[in-house]
């Protein structure tokens, strides 16, 4: 049994120790836990080589990621776990400027991050954010020393993982702006789509953690709001 996961505080990290820590390894540690698999093995990856490594067998589950129709071709997602909204991390004398994708479009210069086929990637393009404006790199670290540098304007990700890196590598020179949007955009545990006995099985035992009072607790350790928990923004038909 292996889980992949990302260096992306607060959903996961590696720890001092050699382990993982974050509040996925948390999550995925329990439900396995309540499965009767005391002990799994968990390898850091990147981003580019998480899916593909869970379809060609490398690991049976990956951290948590956002579900869109492109990757549910590739692979099965768990019960939703979060919903979350995008963030741009800015450098401070830029935050109140550029505060959503549409901003740095009109900016006409403004340069943005992303790692590489995430889903920010598309919602900039999708902004009117021109391709050639678009910097795609393979890590998180790699994008925050763009937009440390002034070689781009600001980074795309997930408002809560830029908060995460900010807590672990603080630096008075940058901020992190939500996007505020419609419906937070939700995430799941990702499996190969040749396990989905398994994955069903790992369903139901995730269902009976999510909203319990444990897990409540143990998220809001990490920084998550209720809202950001709230099981009316997490029902995901099949």
């Amino acid at each position: 049994m292996v889980f992949a996961y990302l260096d992306e505080p607060p959903f996961c990290f590696p720890t001092e120790g050699g382990t993982a820590g974050g509040s996925d390894v948390e999550l995925v540690t329990a439900v396995l836990k309540a499965l009767g698999i005391a002990s799994f093995e968990t390898r850091l990856t990147s981003f580019a080589e998480l899916l593909p490594g869970l379809v060609d067998g490398r690991w049976t589950i990956t951290t948590p990621l956002f579900i869109s129709q492109e990757r549910l071709e590739l692979v099965d997602f768990s019960h939703p776990v979060w919903a979350l909204a995008d963030g741009l991390m800015t450098r401070q004398a830029d935050s109140a400027r550029l505060t959503c994708y549409e901003a740095l479009a009109r900016d006409g210069r403004s340069r943005l991050a992303v790692v590489s086929d995430q889903v920010q990637e598309q919602t900039g393009l999708k902004a009117g954010i021109p391709d050639g404006r678009i910097l795609r790199v393979a890590t998180q670290e790699d994008a925050v020393d763009l937009v440390r540098s002034g070689r781009a304007d600001a980074y795309a990700s997930v408002a809560m993982a830029h908060r995460g890196y900010l807590a672990l590598h603080p630096d008075p020179r940058l901020a992190v702006v939500t996007v505020r949007a419609a419906m937070p955009a939700r995430g799941a545990f990702a499996f190969a789509k040749s396990a989905a006995g398994f994955r069903r099985r790992f369903d139901e035992a995730l269902r009976s953690q999510l909203g319990s009072a444990g897990h409540r607790s143990m998220m809001a350790r990490y920084g998550f709001s209720p809202d950001d928990l709230t099981l009316d923004h997490l029902a995901f038909g099949r």
